[in-house]
């Protein structure tokens, strides 16, 4: 996995209620997860990013706007890099797979919106791969009227 894919999944309702799944996702490299919810929606949290780490990203409730910046020079990245932008959520099951290399930044765009991130590796190792830059060193964060 060299750019970020979208791994779709579906809804299954009946009389008894729904389903979600995503049953393309596999665990294999998953050591540990964690789940990300906003005291209220618009509040960005950027931008934060690994060499070595490899991230998954689902919305358990509500909608998030999670977006990527491929890193050039984790030193002094380019503020022109391009942000890849994508919408997530539990109303359309998907997890987001995001390998190495990339800075990611999230947004709620639902009330008691909750996210849920797997990683590829665990805390310690992450700490030690654990570059910040700015929230709007990258300033994706507009919601464009259609």
């Amino acid at each position: 996995m060299e750019k970020p894919v979208i791994i779709k999944g579906g809804l299954a309702v009946d009389d008894r209620g729904e389903v979600g799944f995503v049953n393309d996702f596999q665990f294999t490299r998953v050591k540990r997860f964690y789940t990300v919810r906003n005291h209220s929606k618009g509040f960005v949290r950027a931008w934060h990013g690994h060499r070595k780490e490899k991230k998954y990203f689902t919305a358990v409730t509500g909608t998030f706007l999670v977006c990527l910046v491929k890193i050039d020079d984790w030193e002094n990245p380019s503020p022109d890099l391009p942000v890849e932008r994508y919408v997530l959520s539990a109303k359309q099951p998907a997890v987001l797979a995001v390998p190495t290399g990339y800075a990611n930044g999230t947004m709620a765009l639902t009330d008691d919106a909750v996210l849920m991130v797997f990683s590829s590796k665990g805390l310690q190792e992450s700490l030690q791969d654990d570059i910040r830059f700015a929230s709007r060193y990258w300033d994706p964060w507009n919601v464009e009227e259609r």
